[in-house]
């Protein structure tokens, strides 16, 4: 029997880092992108995000790409969005870019912990700020069309 774990942190940024999402609606879009997540067959440990910005930490099963998981999640939470303009009057779509950072299982819970605390943490520090430590760490050139 094969033992595979795929352990990424996701950022999706929204449209031009656009303040689209209202902290008071988005525990039902996690909700949504949780469903999103499952179907795929995978395992969604956190989310949770600010405004212009969500954050996930899941266990990508072996059978899926993530880039159409990812795709899909954007789509699909998009057209949701939609059909609830009403807790998502600004929105007008995710950024064409996302990144994917991966970690090891033992990891699990620091990543996850450091996202269910991102509301606190972007008192402290910028999204793009927060953005480039992550590529930073990853070793990947920063550049602004990322966040696009």
């Amino acid at each position: 029997m094969s033992a595979v774990t795929a352990i990424y942190h996701l950022v999706i940024n929204t449209h031009r880092r656009e303040m689209t999402l209202p902290l008071a609606s988005c525990d039902q879009l996690y909700r949504y992108i949780a469903r999103v997540v499952q179907s795929y067959q995978s395992t969604l440990y956190a989310i949770n995000g600010i405004e212009n910005h969500i954050h996930l930490l899941i266990n990508l099963h072996p059978s899926v790409r993530l880039s159409d998981l990812v795709r899909d999640i954007k789509l699909s939470s998009s057209q949701w969005i939609k059909q609830n303009r009403d807790l998502f009057p600004q929105f007008s779509s995710w950024g064409k870019e996302y990144g994917a950072f991966t970690y090891a299982m033992r990891d699990r819970e620091m990543v996850a912990n450091y996202i269910k605390n991102q509301r606190a943490h972007h008192q402290r520090e910028s999204f793009e700020d927060e953005y480039r430590k992550h590529l930073q760490h990853a070793g990947i050139e920063w550049n602004d069309y990322r966040l696009t």
